[in-house]
C-alpha cells in the first residue's frame, strides 16, 4: 500500500482517533501524540490494513488500546478523565458562565462513571457511532452496549437533578 491510498483511509479518521484520545487522556498534547502513535502502528500494518472490513472500527480499538495502556504508566498518572468541549461566543456572559459550569459537572458526573460506561457514552453520545460500530470497537455485544449506555446515561441524569436540586425543599 502507498503512502497516499494510506492517508486516503486513515484521514476521515483521523479526528475522531483525536477526540477519543483527548476524551481519555485530556491532555492536548498527549492525546495528539497518541493519535501520532496510533497512525504509526496502522502505518507498520498497512498491508493488513484492507483486510479488515471497517478500518474506522479497528483504528478507533486501536487508539482505545493505546490511550488505555497510556493512563496505566506510572507517568500519566495526572491524567484524568474531563470532557470540556463547549465553546461560543454568540451568548451572554452569565449564559457562558452557567454553561462552563454544567460542562465541568458534567465532566465530573462523567468521572465518576465505570470506564466501560465512559468509553460507551463517548463513542455513542459524542462520537455518534451506531451501536453495531461500538460493539466493535469495545469488542461486546450490542445488547450489553445498549444497557451500559443506559445505565451511563441514567446515573448521569440522576447526578444532575441532583446537583441541580441541592437546597431545594
Amino acid at each position: 500500500m502507498k503512502e497516499h491510498t494510506f492517508l486516503n483511509i486513515i484521514n476521515p479518521v483521523k479526528d475522531k482517533m483525536y477526540r477519543l484520545a483527548l476524551r481519555l487522556l485530556t491532555s492536548k498534547e498527549a492525546a495528539e501524540d497518541a493519535t501520532q502513535e496510533v497512525i504509526l502502528k496502522l502505518w507498520s500494518r498497512k498491508e493488513k490494513i484492507k483486510d479488515y472490513a471497517n478500518v474506522e472500527a479497528f483504528a478507533m480499538t486501536v487508539t482505545k488500546n493505546y490511550c488505555l495502556d497510556q493512563l496505566k504508566l506510572k507517568q500519566n498518572n495526572q491524567l484524568r478523565i474531563v470532557h470540556q468541549n463547549y465553546e461560543s461566543h454568540n451568548i451572554s456572559l452569565q449564559k457562558e458562565v452557567e454553561l462552563n459550569d454544567e460542562m465541568t459537572w458534567l465532566g465530573k458526573i462523567v468521572e465518576k462513571l465505570p470506564e466501560q460506561q465512559r468509553m460507551i457514552f463517548q463513542l455513542r453520545d459524542v462520537e455518534q457511532y451506531d451501536y453495531e460500530e461500538i460493539a466493535e470497537i469495545m469488542e461486546m455485544n450490542q445488547t450489553a452496549i445498549r444497557v451500559a449506555l443506559s445505565r451511563a446515561r441514567k446515573s448521569i441524569r440522576e447526578n444532575l437533578i441532583k446537583k441541580h436540586n441541592y437546597g431545594i425543599r
